[in-house]
Order: C-alpha cells, then sequence, then structure tokens
C-alpha cells in the first residue's frame, strides 16, 4: 500500500453538518488526491479519491443514487 502526502491539506467540514458529530472533513486542495477522514477520528485513518473519482461520488449523491427508501 502506498503512503500519501498529506501535508499542506487544508480541511473542511460540510456546512449542512450537523452538531451530532457525525461528520466527515474533506481536503480538496492537494494536487491529484482527495482526502476523506472523520471528524471524530482524525488519526483513524484517511480515504483518498482521484479528483474525478470523488467529483463521480458527489454527482452520484447529488442525484440521489445512495437515498434509501426509509418507507
Amino acid at each position: 500500500m502506498t503512503s500519501t502526502n498529506l501535508d499542506g491539506a487544508v480541511w473542511h467540514k460540510s456546512t449542512r453538518s450537523g452538531q451530532d458529530g457525525n461528520c466527515v472533513e474533506v481536503a480538496d486542495n492537494l494536487p491529484h488526491v482527495v482526502a476523506v477522514r472523520d471528524t471524530k477520528d482524525r488519526d483513524g485513518g484517511t480515504l483518498t479519491f482521484s479528483p474525478e473519482g470523488w467529483a463521480t461520488f458527489l454527482d452520484a449523491v447529488k442525484a440521489g443514487e445512495f437515498d434509501c427508501d426509509t418507507k
């Protein structure tokens, strides 16, 4: 497994995040990588994505592809 250098990452949390602590932080200011981590466990590991993969994921979220039917 290759380690990604995250020095210089600027982390931000969604403005839609509530105060319950169930949030992720994203660093999208690095070249060639978008990093995601859990706000409750910042040292517990980081997922990394290509910018294209991250954009595809966000488009799918916005399109409702991961919405659950709770009825």
